[in-house]
């Protein structure tokens, strides 16, 4: 197979330009053929044109000559490079002339003329500065002068060349690494696995496309040489298009997986017959026979005894009224199966039209399907004579066509253009610009049913020769262009896939396994994306109604993650994009409800869908802590009690003295009564009770805060009780010690006996909704004082966070640790003190800050 290298700059790139050569008459009609990609044509030499009026430029000779390098037509070669130099005032710019001496050079390095090689190498380094050198022709110069006996200057060329190839790999790495950063640290390539396919042969099979239930593809035999004659009736190395009625038949020879291990596909055809004692599980025996036994019945060895499963079925001409003894090409299909839209050079009525150099271009045609049959074969309206257009897709509506073609004012050698159906007529074809094209080719484009644009570019970044690229699109205009990963990709030429919208699977083709083109069929095995979108819903859990501003904290369980903290929306909402293969907690809080941390993991999935959640928030019960008793009093008094009622004393917290000027109400919940006193110096309200009602007790002053209560209904038709309720309230600059808030030895983690203990001041801050304090954490003064504090800081923004996830906001609560700067003692260092001295010092506590 010829190097795709060789006609990067030529239009004629696969069912491209058709390159005619002038041969004689005597020689006849000539055609040749590259990679099975460029199309070919009989055509016999351009009429005579008048003088200085050149038939072609001096890049399209350039090309020429390099093809024949690459054909090995090195005569050739020569001829066209020697003929560019000579016109020394001719048209050849400075980079043209370089690059027509390198060329010459090399020709007669091929054809072992070392002599004239070096003397035209020797040219190209007066011409090239030592910075702009390329390592490839200073290899080849080093070659050439140890082949002439001058081995010490070869080695100091092989050095250079060395060097060189250093620069560009480290040019190359940094190439990666940039744009890695840019696409993300997190990405991973998508991962694939290759099936190599039974349909291909040593000939060409590429440009596949689906049609129905089966696969219409190119193929088409390279031929004996680089330059052929072809026959008549479409002969030896044109391509036509076949057919496969069912995909499900085409079998896989080999599978390549995501980690580039190659085995046999697991199909009839590759499975080994074990006889006993040749398998995995069975050491030879003396019965171990390799002579196949007779059976009455008439199996016979050749017929694989039947093990093998009905072979697959074989390609088949898609249409005879289609295929003609020229090249057709890539196709597209109307989703109805109903039209067809195909690539062919330019013969209509039985006759081949040229442009007006003598080329014979690409045209699209279009056929529509009549019982079985394709008919009422007809030009697009935009093909022209002295221009290729070819590669046809469609969109899903049949309304969009993009295709290929090297029509003038494109961007470089060949473009993807794009026209549209309407009123009964395509519009004009528009470029895509330079977000698609570049100045080198653009070839074999596909849309998928999503509208994603496929292509293959040999003039952008990739690792080599024709690599696919998906360009992201709004209507007709793209947006971003993507390079696939590899394996997809590789240094070889990869173009013409086709896929489903969410690339799951598809088909695609390369020359990478033997130099000829192959059709090679893909199943993505990991997610297509950086990050997986997620929708969280937050929404209360009693009446499914959303809920605003909760925070919602996204924790990443995977090393180096970033945590996020979000707010969900008035529609309780908050939307994200997630690493893909990794694990995730959601910590959601909001004032007034109790904390939800819910785990999430986007490991294993593969299928690429935007993902949902959906987290309810509980509002905290509020804790019943009234207990009945018996009042201070006689039992007398409290035995001629003729209706119930609840007494108690409202005290400070910190040293229970009782509270003079506090309001305290009492709502019954029955009918919202609501019964209210103000405190005298000795702090005792009283209130009656109804049997059979739940009450709330409020008790408020200024500087107090607020404090609110549940008192549980007395049963009905009881005798009369007293019941008691102390009410304990809080000023700005208290100082409350928690007791029994114990932790592991260096540890920070809350205990479950700690958690019994702090589960009464979350009662506490319940019932004071608008109480702001600061967790305080102290230790004892064994230890370095800096980790001390360290440690102390850590316990209590794990207090804090308990907290919070009990539904307290986080902006009620500071947390801070103050090690061993206020003990309680004097058991400082070198001094000894008991355990529990040192114990006492031990201790959280919380501050008021302030009661709003």
């Amino acid at each position: 197979m010829t190097r795709y290298r060789t006609f990067l700059s030529v239009l004629a790139t696969f069912l491209w330009v058709a390159v005619v050569w002038a041969e004689s008459p005597a020689n006849g009609p000539r055609t040749k053929k590259n990679a099975g990609r460029r199309q070919t044509v009989t055509a016999t030499a351009p009429k005579a044109v008048p003088p200085k009026v050149p038939l072609v430029t001096p890049d399209s000779l350039l090309r020429q000559a390099d093809r024949m390098v690459s054909w090995k037509a090195y005569g050739r070669a020569i001829d066209i490079y020697t003929q560019l130099l000579a016109d020394t005032e001719g048209p050849l710019n400075a980079a043209q002339r370089t690059a027509a001496t390198v060329g010459l050079a090399n020709a007669y390095r091929l054809v072992g003329d070392n002599t004239k090689a070096e003397k035209y190498y020797r040219d190209w380094l007066a011409r090239v500065p030592a910075t702009e050198r390329r390592p490839q022709p200073v290899l080849q110069l080093a070659q050439t002068l140890a082949a002439n006996g001058k081995f010490k200057e070869a080695e100091g060329f092989y050095e250079e060349y060395n060097q060189l190839l250093d620069a560009q790999k480290a040019r190359r790495a940094a190439e990666v690494t940039t744009e890695a950063g840019q696409r993300s640290r997190s990405s991973q390539p998508v991962q694939y696995r290759l099936e190599s396919l039974e349909l291909n042969t040593k000939n060409e099979e590429f440009s596949p496309m689906y049609y129905r239930n089966g696969l219409v593809y190119v193929a088409g035999s390279k031929g004996g040489s680089a330059i052929e004659t072809a026959g008549s009736g479409g002969g030896s190395g044109y391509l036509d298009l076949l057919y496969i009625p069912n995909r499900n038949d085409i079998l896989a020879s080999t599978i390549i997986g995501p980690d580039g291990s190659e085995i046999k596909a697991d199909n009839p055809r590759n499975r080994r017959r074990n006889r006993v004692g040749e398998d995995a599980y069975t050491r030879p025996t003396s019965n171990d026979s390799k002579t196949v036994p007779s059976f009455s019945g008439g199996i016979r060895a050749s017929e694989g005894l039947g093990y093998d499963a009905r072979p697959v079925s074989a390609a088949q001409q898609f249409s005879k009224s289609l295929n003609t003894r020229y090249h057709e090409g890539p196709a597209t299909f109307y989703a109805d199966g109903s039209r067809i839209i195909f690539t062919r050079n330019n013969y209509n009525d039985g006759k081949a039209r040229k442009s007006a150099e003598g080329v014979n271009k690409l045209k699209l045609y279009t056929a529509e399907q009549q019982n079985g049959a394709w008919v009422n074969v007809e030009e697009m309206p935009f093909n022209s004579d002295e221009y290729s257009v070819g590669h046809p897709t469609l969109t899903r509506d049949g309304r969009t066509l993009y295709f290929a073609s090297d029509m003038p004012g494109g961007q470089g050698g060949s473009d993807i253009y794009v026209t549209q159906y309407g009123n009964g007529r395509w519009s004009k074809p528009v470029n895509l610009g330079a977000t698609v094209n570049s100045k080198g080719n653009e070839l074999f484009p596909f849309v998928d049913e999503a509208g994603n644009l496929y292509f293959a570019s040999d003039g952008k970044r990739g690792l080599g020769g024709l690599d696919i690229f998906m360009a992201t699109m709004a209507g007709t205009a793209p947006q971003t262009v993507e390079h696939l990963d590899a394996p997809i990709n590789s240094p070889q030429d990869d173009f013409g896939l086709i896929t489903d919208a969410n690339r799951q699977s598809g088909y695609f083709s390369t020359n990478r396994r033997n130099g000829s083109d192959d059709i090679m069929r893909f199943v993505r095995q990991s997610s297509l994306y950086a990050c997986r979108d997620l929708t969280i819903r937050l929404y209360d859990a009693d009446t499914d109604q959303p809920l605003d501003s909760v925070q919602v904290d996204v924790v990443g369980r995977t090393e180096g993650g970033e945590d996020q903290q979000l707010l969900t929306d008035k529609n309780g909402l908050v939307r994200l994009c997630l690493q893909g293969d990794s694990e995730f907690r959601f910590v959601s809080s909001r004032d007034g409800y109790v904390s939800s941390t819910v785990g999430f993991s986007t490991q294993g999935l593969t299928d690429d869908q935007p993902s949902r959640l959906e987290i309810g928030l509980s509002k905290p019960t509020l804790m019943i802590d009234t207990v009945y008793t018996a009042a201070p009093g006689s039992a007398a008094d409290i035995a001629t009690l003729t209706r119930s009622r609840i007494r108690g004393i409202v005290a400070t917290e910190r040293d229970q003295r009782p509270i003079e000027g506090v309001t305290v109400t009492l709502r019954n919940e029955c009918d919202k009564s609501v019964q209210s006193v103000v405190t005298g110096p000795d702090g005792v309200y009283v209130f009656d009770l109804t049997e059979g009602c739940d009450y709330t007790l409020v008790t408020r002053k200024p500087t107090y805060g607020t404090s609110t209560k549940k008192i549980k209904k007395l049963p009905k038709k009881s005798k009369p009780k007293q019941v008691e309720a102390d009410v304990r309230m809080f000023s700005v600059g208290d100082v409350v010690t928690l007791d029994n808030i114990y932790y592991d030895l260096d540890k920070s983690s809350i205990r479950t006996d700690a958690a019994r203990e702090l589960d009464k001041l979350v009662s506490t801050m319940r019932r004071y909704p608008s109480l702001v304090i600061e967790v305080r954490s102290h230790t004892d003064s064994k230890g370095d004082a800096a980790y001390n504090r360290e440690l102390s800081t850590r316990r209590a923004r794990s207090v804090a966070d308990y907290l919070v996830s009990k539904g307290i906001s986080r902006k009620r609560i500071t947390a801070r640790g103050y090690g061993e700067s206020m003990l309680l003692n004097n058991c400082t260092d070198g001094v000894i003190c008991t355990e529990d001295e040192h114990q006492r010092n031990r201790r959280t506590e919380f501050k008021v800050l302030a009661i709003k």
